[in-house]
Formats: structure tokens, C-alpha cells, sequence
């Protein structure tokens, strides 16, 4: 998300209304073996190793995945914006045990994703919803229903996140269980950054932000409840995940180890 890259397509669009969206034509691009997924710009809203289709490829999708250094055994995860179904795969295929449920207002996002991107179909722990994240997180079945969120909701203008209120964000908290996580994709050098921490900081207990990547991209780490912070803990945590997926989960706790300095 937000790294431009030349779509095929490119055509002007706004953020969709509320009650009667208008999306953007859903286009790819390939180059030295990944495929983008564009909304009609030079706008990346996800990415795909076509050799590799359930390894997170960019950084910040990475970075989303920063919850495992907390919650090691999750039963349930959603994922709020599909995009090119990154996150979603990855954590279908990382946690056999946990249930995922990815949800989409745009329906052309989820086909693609199902002929492009390798998303798999449903089945008894893969759900993927066509419908409005805010209604998703209003929604009191989905409350204290899942030990990890993560967000990663822009449109084609990629003018920040179009879900930014205090209000989205309570009800983001009333979804996960005590200990639970979210990670929110930012974009640091918009004004809608300061906006989304002032609301995270307001619904979460705590809120820590990982250093940008791609020139832009900030991944927001929000605790339902305060962490453990304790630098053994946190080391001994990342060399595991790093032993067992690969992921750079020493990086995060660089990341989050600077934060506590700044």
C-alpha cells in the first residue's frame, strides 16, 4: 500500500460514499516476478511473489504481522481490507489452528484476489466477507471475537486510511479479547496520521508505532491491553518466529525498543 508503481491503468477516482460506493477499476501490474494490485493509479494496494503467494512481500505487510511477537497461538483473526489477500494467506497458512476472516466492501477486490492472487476458497476456517468494515466492528457478534486485528484500509486516492474516527476505533477495541491486537497500515507524511494516533490513543490502552518503510507506510501496533515491553521476553520471542517463518521479527522489536526511546 502506498508505494507508486506504474499501473496499467490509470484513472482519477474519490473515496466511495458511504452508503452507495463507487469503486475504482481493480488493475494489476507485474515486474521481476511480483505482481501489484492497483485501484486504477500508480498506487500499490498489495503485492505478490508469484513464486512464493503466501509470503508477505512488502515490508509494511510484514510489519502488520508484528502481533505475533505478543499473541504466539491465535484462535481468531480478521483482516479489515483485503488488498491483494497478502496478510489474509499468510495467516491461513502460519496458524492451522486459528480461524481468518478477511472482509472487503468491493467485490471485484475479492475475485481477483481468488483468480490472481492465489487467495484460497472458503472453508471451515477461511471467511471472507463482502461488506463495510464499520459495520463489521458495529456489529456486536464480532465483539470479543478475535485475538488480532489488522487494517489496512485505503482507497485509490490513498489519501489515508478511509476509516479514521475515534468511534471506528472503539469499536475496533470492542472486537478483539482481553490481550488482543491490532495493526493499522498509516501513511506517516499525511495530516491523517496525527488524526489516527490521537484516535487509537483514545480507544486503545496502548499505541506504538513501528518506523516507516516504503517512504510512507507506518504500522500502528494498538493493545487492548499494556504490553509486556520485557527486552529478554521480546528477543527470545523474535528468534522464534524468525526460526519458524522467516519473518524479520527482529526488526520489529528494534522498532518497538526505538519507539520506547523517542
Amino acid at each position: 500500500m502506498l508505494i507508486k508503481r506504474k499501473s496499467i491503468e490509470l484513472a482519477e477516482s474519490s473515496r466511495r460514499p458511504a452508503r452507495k460506493p463507487k469503486f475504482a477499476p481493480v488493475t494489476l501490474s507485474e515486474q521481476d516476478g511480483v505482481r501489484y494490485l492497483h485501484f486504477g493509479t500508480e498506487w500499490v494496494q498489495g503485492a505478490m511473489r508469484i513464486r512464493k503467494p503466501d509470503w508477505p512481500e512488502l515490508e509494511y505487510a510484514q510489519q502488520m504481522m508484528a502481533w505475533m511477537l505478543f499473541i504466539e497461538q491465535p484462535r481468531a483473526i480478521a483482516q479489515l481490507g483485503l488488498g491483494a489477500a497478502s496478510l489474509t494467506k499468510a495467516t491461513y497458512r502460519l496458524f492451522p489452528e486459528a480461524t481468518v476472516t478477511a472482509v472487503e466492501l468491493n467485490p471485484s477486490v475479492i475475485a481477483i484476489c481468488r483468480s490472481m492472487f492465489k487467495l484460497p476458497d472458503d472453508d471451515e476456517r477461511l471467511h471472507v466477507i463482502e461488506t463495510d468494515a464499520l459495520d463489521f466492528v458495529l456489529d456486536a457478534a464480532n465483539h470479543d471475537a478475535f485475538d488480532v486485528l489488522q487494517c489496512d484500509l485505503y482507497d485509490a486516492t490513498a489519501r489515508g486510511p478511509v476509516l479514521d474516527t475515534p468511534e471506528f476505533y472503539k469499536a475496533c477495541n470492542d472486537c478483539l479479547v482481553d490481550g488482543g491486537v491490532m495493526t493499522v497500515n498509516l501513511f506517516g507524511d499525511h495530516p491523517s496520521f496525527a488524526k489516527n494516533i490521537k484516535a487509537m490513543r483514545f480507544a486503545f490502552a496502548h499505541v506504538i508505532c513501528l518506523p516507516e518503510v516504503h517512504d510512507g507506510n507506518v504500522v500502528a501496533l494498538c493493545f487492548k491491553t499494556a504490553p509486556d515491553l520485557d527486552p529478554a521476553r521480546l528477543a527470545a520471542r523474535a528468534a522464534q518466529i524468525v526460526a519458524d517463518t522467516k519473518l524479520p521479527a527482529k526488526s520489529w522489536v528494534k522498532g518497538i525498543q526505538a519507539a520506547g526511546k523517542s
